[in-house]
C-alpha cells in the first residue's frame, strides 16, 4: 500500500480527453493505477482507453466509486475543477498545471482542509507508489531510476527527481512511494507533511528529500526531525546553491526573500537535526549504502 496512491485507489482523471490527459491515462494504467472514470463536461458517453467518461465529478463518484483525482485542466480552471470534486466526495488529488493563480491555491487549500483532502501540486510530477500505482508524470517504466524498495522520496523537482532516484537504484535499492510536491509558490501539501507519513510507512526505512532555494520547508523539515516528528534517516540535497539572494531561480517557488530560504540556511538547520545533507545528486546512492536498511 502507497502513502498517495496503492493499486487499489480508485482514480479519476479530469480532462481525460485532451491530449496531456489521454497520453497520462495510457501510462497510468500501465503502471497499476485503477483508474474508474475520467470527467470531461460535454463528452458524457465517451471513453477513453476503456475508461467511462463523465461529465461531472458527482457522477462518476456516484457510479464509480472514485476517491482521487488527477487534475489535466489549465491552471486558469484548476479551481472549478478541484471544487467540483471535493464537493463530491474527493479526498486526494494531483494538480498538475503550473502557474495556477496565488489566490485561487489558497482558497482550494482552505476548503481541502476542511474536507480533510490531500492536494500535491500545483506543478508537480505527481506520486507514484513504485511497482503499484501512479498518479501524474512519474516515468515508473525506467527501471534504470525506479524500482521497489525501502526509500521514500519527496521532491519539489521533477527532473533532479529521476535523477537522485537513479543514484538510489544505482545503490542497489528502490523506492516505497515517490511524492512530488511542486514548485509554485503555493503548495497544497508541504514537505513535513509528506515527512509524516514515511514516519507511518512500515515499508519505508529512509528517505530521501529533493529540496532547493526559496521558501521555508526544508527549515520546517529540521524542525520536525528536532521536535521527534520523523525519526527516519533523511538525506538531502539541495539544489540552488549558487542562487544569489532575491533572486528567483527555475520554480516560481524558488525565491529567497527576507533572509530565509538559502540553501546555506537550509543545510545548516538540516544538519544540526541530523540529516545527511549531500552536495551532488550520486552522493545519495554511497550514503544510503553506509546506512544499514
Amino acid at each position: 500500500m502507497g502513502i498517495i496512491v496503492s493499486s487499489e485507489t480508485r482514480v479519476l482523471v479530469q480532462g481525460i480527453t485532451g491530449r496531456e490527459g489521454t497520453f497520462w491515462t495510457e501510462q497510468m494504467l500501465k503502471s497499476g493505477t485503477q483508474i474508474v472514470a475520467g470527467v470531461t463536461p460535454g463528452k458524457e458517453g465517451e471513453n477513453v482507453l476503456g475508461v467511462p467518461v463523465y461529465g461531472s465529478v458527482r457522477k462518476a463518484v456516484r457510479e464509480k466509486g472514485c476517491e482521487a483525482s488527477v487534475v489535466f485542466v489549465p491552471p486558469a480552471f484548476s479551481k472549478d475543477a478541484v471544487f467540483e470534486a471535493l464537493d463530491a466526495g474527493i479526498t486526494t488529488f494531483v494538480i498538475l498545471a503550473e502557474h495556477v493563480p496565488v489566490h485561487d491555491m489558497l482558497e482550494m487549500k482552505t476548503f481541502a482542509s476542511e474536507k480533510g483532502a490531500i492536494i500535491l501540486g500545483p506543478n508537480t510530477a505527481g506520486s507514484a507508489t513504485i511497482g503499484e500505482a501512479m498518479m501524474g508524470f512519474v516515468p515508473f517504466w525506467l527501471d534504470y531510476v525506479y524500482r521497489p524498495g525501502p526509500i521514500g522520496v519527496v521532491t519539489r523537482s521533477g527532473s533532479l527527481t529521476n535523477e537522485v532516484s537513479s543514484h538510489i537504484v544505482n545503490a542497489g535499492l528502490g523506492q516505497t512511494s515517490v511524492i512530488g510536491i511542486g514548485g509554485d509558490p503555493v503548495p497544497g501539501t508541504r514537505t513535513v507533511d509528506v515527512l509524516r507519513l514515511f514516519e507511518k510507512d512500515d515499508k519505508t526505512a529512509a528517505v530521501v528529500l529533493v529540496g532547493e532555494a526559496g521558501g521555508t520547508m526544508e527549515e520546517e523539515a529540521a524542525e520536525l526531525i528536532q521536535k521527534g516528528g520523523f525519526t527516519k534517516p533523511l538525506v538531502v540535497f539541495l539544489a540552488g546553491r549558487t542562487a544569489p539572494p532575491e533572486k528567483q531561480m527555475g520554480h516560481a517557488g524558488a525565491i529567497i526573500t527576507g533572509g530565509k530560504g538559502s540553501v546555506e540556511g537550509k543545510m545548516q538547520a538540516l544538519q544540526e537535526a541530523g540529516a545527511k545533507v549531500v552536495m551532488k545528486p550520486a552522493e545519495v546512492g554511497s550514503i544510503l549504502e553506509q546506512m544499514s536498511l
